[in-house]
C-alpha cells in the first residue's frame, strides 16, 4: 500500500501559490517561503509523485472564444453496466468538457460548452441522444457562473 504524502506549512503554501498561478517561478516562490529554489523543485517533485499535483493548466474564458452557452446534462443510463461505454462516447465529443459518474437521480452528469443554443440542440439531437446505452436527459442551461473557485489549503 502507497505510504499518504502529509503535507506540512511549506507544501502548503506553495500549492495554494501554485493554484493562484501555476507559472510562478521557483525563484520567487523561495523568496516568498525563504528557502531555496532547489527545496521548492523537491518539494513539488514530491507532491507530483505523490499524486497530489497532477498537472498545470491555462484558465480561459470560454465566451470569448465563442462559447456562449454552457449547460449541464443529466444522463440516466439504461443499466449500469453501460457506463464505461457511455463514457468513451462521451469522451470523443469535444463539446463535453466534464463528466462526472454519480449517485442520486443521473448516472453521469456532464457539462457541455456550445457555440449556441442551435449547437445545443445539434449536440444533443446527433451526438449524446443518438448513444444507444442512454435512456435519458435531463438539460439545465447555465445562466451565469458567478462563483468559479479552485481549492485552497
Amino acid at each position: 500500500m502507497a505510504e499518504i504524502y502529509q503535507i506540512d506549512n511549506l507544501d502548503r503554501g506553495i500549492l495554494n501559490a501554485l493554484i493562484e498561478n501555476a507559472r510562478t517561478p521557483y525563484a520567487e516562490l523561495a523568496k516568498n517561503f525563504a528557502v531555496s529554489p532547489g527545496t521548492i523543485h523537491v518539494r513539488v517533485e514530491k507532491m507530483k509523485q505523490a499524486g497530489i499535483i497532477t498537472g498545470a493548466r491555462v484558465d480561459v474564458n470560454p465566451k470569448q472564444l465563442g462559447y456562449d452557452v454552457c449547460c449541464f446534462i443529466g444522463i440516466i443510463l439504461k443499466s449500469a453496466k453501460d457506463y464505461p461505454t457511455v463514457l468513451k462516447k462521451l469522451q470523443n465529443l469535444e463539446e463535453v468538457v466534464e463528466a462526472y459518474y454519480t449517485t442520486g437521480h443521473y448516472s453521469i452528469f456532464t457539462k457541455v460548452m456550445c457555440r449556441s443554443i442551435d449547437g445545443l440542440q445539434q449536440v444533443l439531437i446527433n451526438k449524446i441522444q443518438t448513444i444507444d446505452e442512454i435512456q435519458s436527459t435531463e438539460t439545465l442551461i447555465s445562466l451565469q457562473n458567478p462563483i468559479m473557485r479552485s481549492i485552497t489549503l
